[in-house]
This record gives C-alpha cells, structure tokens and sequence, in this order.
C-alpha cells in the first residue's frame, strides 16, 4: 500500500484509502502522513441501496480521533446506507465528506434531500 501511495503522490495526484466494513483501521497506522483521504465503506460493496452497518460509526470515530490527534488535513469519507436519518450521527462520529447514492437517487424529491444532507455537513467543504 505504501508504494502505491507513493507512487500517486509523485505524480502530484493526491491519494487515499478504501476500508470495507470488515478491515480494522489499524492498517492505516504507518500511512497516515500519506494520504489525504480515508474512505470507510458502511456497507459492503457492491450493489446499492443496503443498509447502514452500525459498527462503522465506530470506525469513524476511531479514524477520526488519530486524524485529529495527528493533526493531519485528512478527509474522512463514508459511503453506503446514508440517508438524512443517520447523516447527523455519521458526521458527528467524525466523517467530513458523505457519499449518498440511493437515499439521493430513489427519493421522490432528490433535490431536498441533498439539500437536508448539505444541512448536515459543516459549510466550509465544497
């Protein structure tokens, strides 16, 4: 992992991590300082429209708390089972960017529900 990252960031490219719900956040310990985004995935990939997986937000928080110990400009992503009933929890575990698939694109208003999702997250990203 760490030579890929390297590799990205040679290219002047910035680079990140995936985690599946399953991987401990422990393997991102001696590559902190080389990324600058970590994405936890809250549902197991592959088709969309699963269910949250509860235990990611301990995850977050986890990853969340060394990225602010380490003082590192890290973004922390969470895709899968987002919705505007568990947005708040998932930023509040310490997630800065959240991806919002079907919550989004089988809603009767797409519109306001990004606009509820936005609500949620602090307005200094773009």
């Amino acid at each position: 992992m760490h030579r890929v990252l390297a590799r990205i960031r040679s290219l002047g490219k910035k680079a990140g991590v995936a985690l599946n719900p399953a991987t401990h956040p422990d393997v991102l310990e001696y590559i902190y300082e080389d990324i600058d985004l970590v994405l936890v995935m809250s549902v197991n990939p592959g088709y969309g429209g699963q269910t949250f997986i509860p235990a990611a937000l301990r995850k977050i928080e986890t990853i969340a708390n060394r990225i602010s110990a380490l003082k590192l400009p890290i973004e922390l992503e969470v895709d899968g089972g987002v919705t505007t009933g568990n947005a708040k929890n998932i930023r509040d575990a310490g997630a800065s960017v959240l991806v919002a698939g079907n919550a989004v694109t089988s809603s009767a208003d797409p519109a306001g529900v990004i606009t509820l999702l936005k609500g949620v997250m602090p307005q200094n990203k773009t």
